[in-house]
C-alpha cells in the first residue's frame, strides 16, 4: 500500500469513442475532427479517437477512418481506436493509428452479452490482432470491463479480474484499462482490487476506468491514487454510458478529473478552461446537459 501521490498522471481521453459511442445522437464526421481538435488543444496526448467496428452495431463510431484523416498527426499525441477483430485491426493499419485497443471482460455474463463468446474465446480472438499490431509496431492497451460489479453476475472476485488482467499482459497489451463500467464500486473495494492486482502484475502497466453512476468515480480515482496507480480514462463532458448495463451513467467527466488533480498538485499536462469549453460545445451538440460538475459550476459562475 502507497500514501504518497504520483506526482504526474497520464490522463487518457476517450470520449470521442467510449463516450460517443453510447450517445443515442450520432455526431458528424466534421463534429467529431472539431472534438478531437479540441481535445487536443486542451493538452490530450493519449486520445481514443474511435473504433473500427460494423456501424451496422454502433452507428456513432461509422467514418472513424474519415475522423483520425481529417485529425491528421498531431506531435506528441497518441492516437488510439478500439478493435474487435482482424478486420478493424486491418482497418485501424490502413489509417496509421499509434495505438490499437482491446477488450474483456471480467464476467462471463457480460462478455456473453457484450461480445457474444466467453472469456477465454474473447481472448483467442484477440492472438492474431496482437500478433499483428506487434509486427507493425502498433502499441495495444486492453480494456477489462467490470472489474467491480456485473449487471449479470453481481460482485466480482478480484481474483478473476487478475486471472483476465495477467493473461491480456501475456498476449501482449503494453497496458491494462480496469472499468468499473457500471459505476458501482467504492473506495475501499478499489483500493482492494488494485492491492490484489499489485500482488501479481506491475501497477504501472495498470489504468483506471471509473463510470459514476453511483457518484463514486472520483472518490475512486482518489483511492486508486493512494494505492499508487498513475493512468486515468475520463470522458469530456461525461459522456457516454453502456448500452449493456441499464443505468450506467458516463464515464468520470474529464474536466472534474483534472479539477481535482489540480487540486492535489498532480501535474497532468491539461488545460481546464480549454476542456470546460470543449464539454460545453459537444454537450450543446449533441443536445444533452454537461455531465461535468465543474464545466456547470463554471458556467453558473460566469452568469452571476
Amino acid at each position: 500500500m502507497s500514501e504518497a501521490l504520483p506526482s504526474r498522471v497520464r490522463v487518457v481521453e476517450v470520449g470521442p469513442r467510449d463516450g460517443l459511442q453510447n450517445e443515442p445522437q450520432a455526431l458528424g464526421i466534421a463534429e467529431r475532427i472539431q472534438l478531437c481538435e479540441a481535445l487536443v488543444a486542451s493538452g490530450v496526448r493519449h486520445l481514443e479517437v474511435g473504433s473500427f467496428v460494423s456501424p451496422k452495431w454502433v452507428p456513432q463510431m461509422a467514418g472513424t477512418a474519415e475522423v483520425l484523416a481529417g485529425l491528421g498527426r498531431p506531435a506528441g499525441v497518441v492516437r488510439s481506436v478500439l478493435v474487435p477483430n482482424m478486420k478493424g485491426f486491418e482497418a485501424a493499419l490502413a489509417a496509421g493509428v499509434e495505438e490499437i485497443a482491446v477488450f474483456a471482460a471480467a464476467s462471463e455474463g457480460f462478455s456473453q452479452r457484450n461480445i457474444n463468446c466467453s472469456i477465454a474465446e474473447s481472448l483467442a480472438r484477440f492472438v492474431p490482432v496482437v500478433e499483428g499490431a506487434q509486427a507493425a509496431g502498433i502499441r495495444v492497451r486492453g480494456y477489462v470491463s467490470c472489474v467491480l460489479g456485473c449487471p449479470y453476475d453481481g460482485g466480482i472476485a478480484p481474483d478473476q479480474v487478475a486471472s483476465v488482467t495477467r493473461e491480456l499482459l501475456e498476449l501482449g497489451c503494453a497496458e491494462v484499462s480496469l472499468g468499473d463500467t457500471i459505476g458501482v464500486g467504492t473506495p475501499g473495494r478499489t483500493r482492494a482490487l488494485w492491492q490484489r492486482l499489485g500482488r501479481e502484475v506491475p501497477l504501472s502497466q495498470l489504468a483506471g476506468h471509473f463510470h459514476d453512476t453511483y457518484g463514486q468515480a472520483l472518490a475512486n480515482v482518489y483511492a486508486s491514487l493512494l494505492e499508487g496507480v498513475a493512468v486515468f480514462d475520463s470522458s469530456v463532458a461525461g459522456l457516454g454510458g453502456c448500452p449493456y448495463a441499464s443505468g450506467a451513467s458516463g464515464n468520470v467527466a474529464s474536466e472534474d478529473l483534472v479539477y481535482l488533480l489540480d487540486g492535489l498538485g498532480i501535474a497532468s499536462g491539461l488545460d481546464l478552461p480549454q476542456f470546460i469549453e470543449a464539454g460545453h460545445q459537444v454537450s450543446a451538440q449533441l443536445g444533452r446537459r454537461n455531465e461535468s460538475r465543474v464545466g456547470r459550476a463554471r458556467a453558473a459562475r460566469a452568469l452571476d
